[in-house]
């Protein structure tokens, strides 16, 4: 077998070739590379998302941002999966109704550390506010929304309430008026997600709140008179029959065909009704109730998970969504409301009559209670809900069952 010998220059070629592999090996082993779970808003989430880790990448050459989109009916299972399995993203959108119980698992990592009070200075201080858990940050609101009632302005005129209704007086009055003109007065949900959501709604208008010192107490006697209130208006045949067979999409559908008076409901529909009923006539106000302006605001945080070996690069991504033009595109795009107040005074918000209602409602709003169990709660809330709506139990005694499998559930 014939052998070689390499002379003294191919040996300084050689090694002058490895060095700069090993060279080139570690810029690459330096580089850094953040995972983000999103959750699907739409159409227009996975392509936004893209473009902002490559606009993201062409300031920060030395990260790589990788966009992994989720169904919402699926987010939850998935982060609790691989948080199990130390398989999980940097950084991840979550519903913020499920942040204590991350936070108290210990799986989600405080922010404070990260931010000075410029970067603080740029959110709604209330909604910047409700994603603390023991006095410390540990997510940013990355979208919100509000509840308001939209309503068919055709109906309610001729029903006699051209500004629509402002009180369950109000809604049955009129709701009486548009039945025996063929329609459906009050749009009612009854099915899925948010069913107990789109209850919250009355209890909170007859003075009801949700849980106090880590015990139910929607089960009061304002929350019987606002699930009474329901259970009148499908008795009466003022809402669409069978409740219990229609999501919230599917209540937004009849509105948008004209067939119901109201439907209670996010910013969101704005858009949809433009592309979808761009003939409907309608207005936004607040929620009926008896004590004044009331809605609901919802947020969805963005939180950075504990055992991330990329934090500094992971925060890095999160500063730049915040800052104002990714927010403005983000917020545009979905049909959400501002967390920023650089998103508030974009003229999209300021000389949008329609928005500005939502706008005006976040100062003011209800949010949910943040406990551990809150899921469970909702379903036990839906549950005796629905036996209500079916005619299978009364208020009272449903919402006493409800009420004793939450206390069973929440702060554990």
């Amino acid at each position: 077998m014939k052998t070689f010998s390499l002379s003294t220059p191919h040996k300084k070629l050689i090694a002058g070739w490895i060095g700069l592999m090993v060279i080139s090996g570690t810029l690459i082993a330096r580089g850094e590379t953040v995972r983000v779970t999103i959750p699907y808003y739409s159409a227009a989430t996975e392509p936004y998302f893209q473009k902002m880790a490559t606009e993201f990448k062409q300031k920060n050459p030395d990260i790589d941002i990788k966009i992994e989109i989720v169904n919402w009916d699926n987010l939850l299972q998935k982060l609790t999966t691989d948080i199990a399995a130390n398989a999980n993203a940097d950084i991840s959108i979550i519903g913020t109704r499920w942040l204590v119980d991350f936070q108290k698992t210990e799986v989600v990592e405080p922010l404070d550390q990260y931010m000075d009070q410029a970067f603080q200075g740029r959110f709604i201080e209330s909604l910047f506010n409700y994603a603390k858990v023991g006095g410390h940050v540990y997510g940013l609101p990355i979208a919100a929304s509000a509840r308001a009632l939209y309503y068919n302005k055709d109906l309610f005129t001729k029903a006699g309430l051209p500004n629509g209704p402002k009180t369950w007086s109000d809604v049955e009055e009129a709701a009486k008026k548009i039945k025996d003109a063929g329609s459906y007065g009050f749009g009612l949900q009854g099915k899925e997600i948010e069913t107990d959501t789109y209850w919250y709604y009355a209890l909170w208008s007859f003075g009801g709140e949700i849980v106090k010192d880590c015990k139910a107490t929607f089960n009061s006697d304002a929350g019987v008179k606002a699930l009474s209130e329901y259970k009148k208006l499908i008795d009466g045949g003022l809402t669409q029959p069978g409740v219990t067979s229609y999501s919230r999409e599917d209540v937004q559908n009849l509105f948008k065909q004209g067939r119901v008076g109201t439907v209670i409901t996010a910013p969101f529909l704005i858009n949809q009704l433009k592309s979808d009923a761009p003939n409907l006539q309608y207005g936004i106000t607040a929620i009926p109730s008896e004590t004044g302006n009331l809605s609901m605001v919802v947020t969805d945080t963005i939180v950075m998970f504990k055992n991330s070996k990329v934090k500094k690069a992971a925060w890095k991504f999160l500063d730049y969504l915040f800052t104002p033009e990714p927010r403005i595109t983000f917020t545009k795009g979905e049909g959400f409301l501002p967390t920023t107040k650089s998103e508030g005074e974009d003229a999209y918000f300021t000389q949008n009559e329609k928005l500005q209602v939502f706008v005006k409602l976040l100062s003011t709003g209800k949010f949910l209670p943040l406990v551990s169990g809150y899921d469970a709660m909702s379903d036990a809330v839906s549950r005796g809900l629905q036996s209500v709506y079916l005619g299978k139990a009364q208020p009272a005694e449903a919402l006493k069952q409800a009420a004793q499998e939450a206390d069973a559930a929440i702060c554990k």
